[in-house]
């Protein structure tokens, strides 16, 4: 059940430490399922903004602006000492996040997070009309092709084929290019989760290795025969580390 409050739509459930999740350009609330139906059980309240990722203008349509979009929105929430989890995009908005509200958050996990390494963001999709060449590409993004519903495939289709959603798209693809982190992540002491694919083509493996090397408080977490997006590929899994780690830090 999404709450509708002023500018923010979410959804929220259970009692407990706030765990903020944010979601990535090609894929809404729905791929965080797992999380959202496990950890209200375990004491969080788990709460899942929709990113206004194709409704801002342009100059609102950027890392730094989604960044603060979602401190406002967790300050219109009453929040503070939040966990944020993020996938692709939405770990980089994290990440932003971290560098800029320090005070917020208890911590930080992140799953195939741009930040880093950007390549298949910032495409113009030059076949976009071509409904195969999409689904190619969507069933890509994961290590089992079958992952992505048709359902899944046909709103990427409608996204890349709407003249403002694809500019928008690419506009955020140039922004996350611009907010490369390399530099502030050394500084960034928020203990840090990260979690990957050991098969994520979007974000190879060695870009988890290099945010490990980077943030001093991370540890990193694989997952075998798991693409980019491991939340919604081994929702187990994906939950069994994510409560671990919380464990072992008091988080």
């Amino acid at each position: 059940m999404l709450k509708k409050e002023k500018k923010y739509t979410y959804f929220e459930s259970g009692e407990g430490t706030p765990i903020i999740v944010l979601h990535g350009l090609m894929g809404g609330l729905s791929n965080f399922e797992g999380v959202a139906n496990y950890f209200p059980e375990k004491g969080y309240k788990v709460i899942i903004p929709e990113l206004p990722l194709y409704t801002q203008s342009l100059l609102k349509t950027n890392v730094k602006a989604f960044s603060k979009f979602t401190k406002d929105f967790i300050l219109h929430k009453g929040l503070s000492q939040v966990i944020l989890v993020g996938n692709s995009l939405g770990g980089h908005i994290a990440l932003y996040f971290a560098k800029m509200y320090p005070e917020l958050i208890k911590g930080i996990v992140i799953t195939g997070s741009s930040g880093l390494y950007e390549s298949g963001m910032g495409e113009s999709y030059p076949k976009r009309g071509d409904y195969e060449y999409i689904k190619n590409k969507a069933e890509g993004v994961f290590y089992d092709p079958n992952v992505a519903t048709k359902e899944m495939i046909d709103e990427v289709f409608a996204t890349v084929n709407d003249r403002i959603k694809l500019i928008k798209t690419l506009t955020i693809a140039k922004s996350a290019i611009r907010h490369n982190m390399a530099k502030d992540l050394p500084k960034m002491h928020v203990k840090t989760c990260i979690i990957w694919g050991e098969n994520d083509k979007v974000t190879p493996p060695e870009v988890a290795t290099e945010f490990h090397k980077l943030l001093p408080n991370s540890e990193l977490y694989w997952i075998e025969k798991c693409g980019h997006a491991a939340m919604m590929e081994h929702p187990d899994k994906f939950n069994e580390i994510l409560e671990s780690w919380l464990k072992k830090n008091n988080l």
